[in-house]
C-alpha cells in the first residue's frame, strides 16, 4: 500500500512538472522579412533643367529616405562602410571631386534577425577641394606619404572647443577652452605612441593609424557606452586600424571661420 501511495505521489509530481514546463513556453510571433523597400535620394541643389546643376550644386550632399514593410530600422552602406539610421533618414556628403556614380546599399532590419537589402546608383557632383590641406597632410605627388604624431612636448597640443557658440567671449578656438592641457599630459600619456599616416593616391588621400591605442574623451565615450578619458585598444575601438579614405568639406564651424585651430 505504501508503494502504491509513493507511485501516486510520483505521478502527481511529474504532472505538476509537465504543466510547469508548458507554462514557460513562449511564442515569438511570425518572423517576416522586410519587403517593398523604397529608397528616395534628394541631391541637394539639383536642377534637371540646368546642365550646371544636373547632379547637384557641388556640395556633394544627398538626403536619403528609405521605407519598407515590416522594417524596424535601417543601415546604409557606402563603399562597404555602415551608417545606421533607425528612422531611414540620412544626409550624406560625397566628397570625391567631379561627377561620380556611387552605389548605395540599404539594409532593412526586420524581426528575429532577418533583413532585406536593396541597392541603387546615384550620380553626384562635388566641386570642393583643398589642395593646400592635402599637400600639407601627405605631400603633393602621387605616392607621397607623411607620418604624424601628437606634439606631446608642447602645451595646448590637444583640444576642441564649441563649433557654433563662443558664449560672448570670442573663445571658440581651442586655447580658450583647453588651456589647462600642458606638455606630456599625464591623463593622455597612453596615446603618445600613436602614429597616423596620410598618403596621396590616384583616388585622393588615405589615412591609417598604425599604432594604438585610442584616447576617448568622456563626452564621446558616454555616447557609445564605454569608459571615458582613457585609452582603449582595438577590442573596443574596433575601427582604429585599417586604411580609410579621407574626405574634405567646407567648414561651417565658428571656430574654423572666425577663430583658429592651432
Amino acid at each position: 500500500m505504501k508503494n502504491i501511495k509513493n507511485i501516486y505521489i510520483l505521478l502527481f509530481s511529474l504532472a505538476i512538472a509537465f504543466i510547469g514546463c508548458q507554462e514557460k513556453e513562449y511564442e515569438f510571433g511570425d518572423i517576416i522579412a522586410p519587403s517593398s523597400i523604397i529608397i528616395n535620394a534628394e541631391v541637394i541643389g539639383q536642377d534637371v533643367n540646368d546642365p550646371d546643376l544636373a547632379n547637384g550644386d557641388g556640395s556633394g550632399t544627398v538626403k536619403f529616405t528609405v521605407s519598407a514593410d515590416n522594417a524596424s530600422s535601417y543601415v546604409y552602406y557606402f563603399n562597404g562602410v555602415a551608417e545606421a539610421s533607425p528612422s531611414g533618414i540620412l544626409s550624406k556628403r560625397f566628397s570625391k571631386v567631379g561627377t561620380n556614380i556611387y552605389t548605395v546599399v540599404v539594409k532593412a532590419n526586420g524581426t528575429g534577425g532577418v533583413s532585406t537589402t536593396k541597392s541603387m546608383d546615384i550620380e553626384v557632383y562635388s566641386s570642393f577641394t583643398d589642395v593646400e590641406a592635402e599637400n600639407f597632410l601627405s605631400g603633393a605627388n602621387i605616392g607621397d606619404s607623411k607620418k604624424w604624431y601628437w606634439q606631446a612636448d608642447a602645451d595646448l597640443h590637444v583640444g576642441l572647443g564649441p563649433v557654433t557658440d563662443d558664449y560672448g567671449n570670442g573663445e571658440f578656438a581651442y586655447e580658450g577652452w583647453w588651456n589647462g592641457i600642458k606638455a606630456w599630459d599625464s591623463e593622455k600619456a597612453c596615446m603618445y605612441d600613436n602614429e597616423f599616416v596620410f598618403t596621396r593616391t590616384t583616388n585622393g588621400l588615405t589615412f591609417e593609424q598604425t599604432m594604438g591605442p585610442a584616447f576617448v574623451p568622456g563626452a564621446y565615450a558616454e555616447a557609445i557606452g564605454i569608459a571615458g578619458d582613457q585609452c582603449h585598444d582595438e577590442t573596443v575601438a574596433t575601427n582604429m586600424f585599417g586604411i580609410k579614405s579621407v574626405s574634405f568639406g567646407p567648414s561651417t564651424s565658428k571656430a574654423a571661420i572666425e577663430g583658429y585651430l592651432w
